[in-house]
């Protein structure tokens, strides 16, 4: 089946707006998308490859930007990579066009996964929806922007474990409740 750019984003934006900052899994999300800083890049490219290339694009375009203009790339991508094995294996490699495009300590890169599985849960603990999204997606984020938000943050090392604990209260049946409703605009 093939997928609109348009419903692609609007899909990953309701993802980002309900889930994301709706629960505050990342309490950094909501100052960057308020502000207009994210930039979303749909990949259409078919091979993991591919994807390589696009990223390493992506990488400098996003460390040449202005962080007042734009702080953090979205690349979502909904045509490759649909297995979560596969996603997984990927990252490394991912890791290593940041590094061979010497950008370690000035970007680095998150995952998100419909099927993200952490190593040490089952496939469908609840805990695993904190990193589940309606496609996969390497979330480039700055170091700098990190390091100010985790400073401004009293106790940013146990974002995880509320996470997983609001992932608990809810349940599949609340995820699901929660994501499938338009709720009101989180981000005002």
């Amino acid at each position: 089946m093939i997928t609109s750019d348009t419903h692609i984003l609007a899909a990953t934006q309701h993802w980002l707006t309900r889930a994301v900052i709706g629960l505050n899994l990342c309490p950094f999300a909501k100052s960057v998308y308020v502000k207009n800083q994210i930039r979303y890049v749909i990949s259409h490219s078919m091979s993991p490859a591919d994807v390589l290339t696009e990223l390493n694009t992506e990488l400098h375009y996003l460390a040449d930007a202005d962080p007042a203009q734009l702080d953090t790339t979205l690349m979502i991508l909904p045509d490759t990579l649909a297995d979560f094995l596969d996603y997984n294996d990927f990252l490394g490699r991912a890791d290593r066009v940041l590094k061979r495009a010497r950008l370690t300590g000035v970007l680095q890169i998150a995952s998100f996964h419909p099927d993200y599985q952490f190593s040490d849960s089952e496939p469908d603990a609840i805990e695993n929806f904190t990193n589940r999204a309606p496609y996969p997606i390497l979330h480039l984020l700055r170091e700098d922007s990190i390091a100010r938000a985790v400073a401004a943050f009293p106790d940013a090392a146990a974002i995880y474990e509320r996470n997983q604990e609001t992932m608990r209260r809810l349940g599949h049946k609340g995820w699901k409740a929660w994501l499938a409703s338009a709720g009101e605009d989180s981000t005002n």
